[in-house]
This record gives structure tokens, sequence and C-alpha cells, in this order.
């Protein structure tokens, strides 16, 4: 899951937005650099990429992906199933994706007293300016974040790859995200 499905995740649950979008940027013990809430929410993050990345659903759809491509077709499909909650976004959330953004942001920002990894700082800032999880519901934003994502270093060159993989098995990858994700908020919910 990437970005919007953890937002969507810490809604469900009732859990910090920003805890849950730190997840990839703080190292360590969470609960000796933040408040109880956010730190929580960093758990909740970690608990659900590590719930998914074991997940059956997600170990066969890993098989589709030939070669050096599924070294990378974890950030891929965590990508493609952002694309699949933003297209369906109607299925699981009762308010509009540009109202529920925009309302994130405003929780996330108000969030923001104490001294944040840079890197999330900017990365943020740019996803709230960029607008990127409502992009999401176009598979060609998928594939341009995904052609972005591969020039940070020449390993990461084949991850741009990928997309010819989430494009020719489409259809079969979006009836996994309507398995895999009720699973998700269940767990989600259970943790």
């Amino acid at each position: 899951m990437n970005f919007l499905a953890h937002l969507h995740i810490a809604d469900h649950c009732d859990s910090s937005a920003l805890g849950n979008l730190l997840g990839d940027f703080v190292k360590g013990n969470p609960d000796t650099q933040f408040p109880e809430e956010i730190a929580q929410g960093i758990r909740l993050h970690r608990f659900i990429d590590s719930y998914t990345d074991s997940h059956e659903l997600v170990r066969e759809a890993r098989r589709l992906f030939i070669g050096n491509q599924r070294r990378f077709s974890g950030i891929a499909l965590d990508m493609f199933w952002d694309h699949c909650l933003a297209a369906n976004w109607s299925d699981y959330h009762d308010k509009r994706l540009k109202t529920f953004c925009d309302q994130q942001r405003l929780e996330v920002t108000r969030s923001r007293s104490q001294q944040l990894p840079e890197r999330f700082v900017f990365v943020s800032n740019a996803m709230w300016e960029g607008r990127w999880m409502e992009s999401y519901q176009s598979i060609d934003n998928i594939e341009y974040a995904l052609r972005r994502m591969s020039r940070r270093t020449p390993r990461m060159g084949e991850l741009a790859n990928c997309f010819s993989t989430l494009d020719c098995h489409y259809d079969e990858l979006l009836k996994v995200f309507k398995l895999l994700y009720p699973d998700v908020l269940n767990a989600a919910q259970r943790f």
C-alpha cells in the first residue's frame, strides 16, 4: 500500500494520519521519537506493510513480474493498489477523493509541530502540491510515478519496466485488489 491507502486505513481505524504517512521515513523505535498517537500510526503503517507483503494474494501477484522486475514488484504493486483505490474510491469511502485528500492534508499539516525527517517534509510537500493521490486515478500517472522513481539511482532502473506487467495484467490485478483490500482493512481494525 502507498500514501493513499495508508491515509485511508488511518481514517478507517481512527489512527494518526501523520503517523501513517511517516512509516516509511522513520527508522527505529517510534515510541522514543514521537508522541504516542503518532508512534501508534507508524506502527500501524509498518503492520500494514508487513501484512500486505506476506499476504498470499500479493505473493501470487508478484509472480507475474519476470526477471529483474520481481525485485521491484512490491513497489510497483503498492503504487498499483493506490491506483485501484483511487479509481474505485466511491466503493471505499463516502466522501469525494478530493475532499478526503484536502481533509487529510489539513490533519497532517496540523499535526506537524515536532521535528520531522527532512526527506518526509520534502516528499509530503511535493505530494500535497502535486495532488499525487488524486492523480493516481489514472493508470498513466502510475506509469509516470514509476518512471520518476526509477531515475533516483541506477539500480532502480528496472522499476520503470514494471509498468508493462501492471498494464498487461490490469484486470487480474484489479481483481486481486478487490479481494485483498477488505482483508487489509479488517487486519488494520484488529491491530
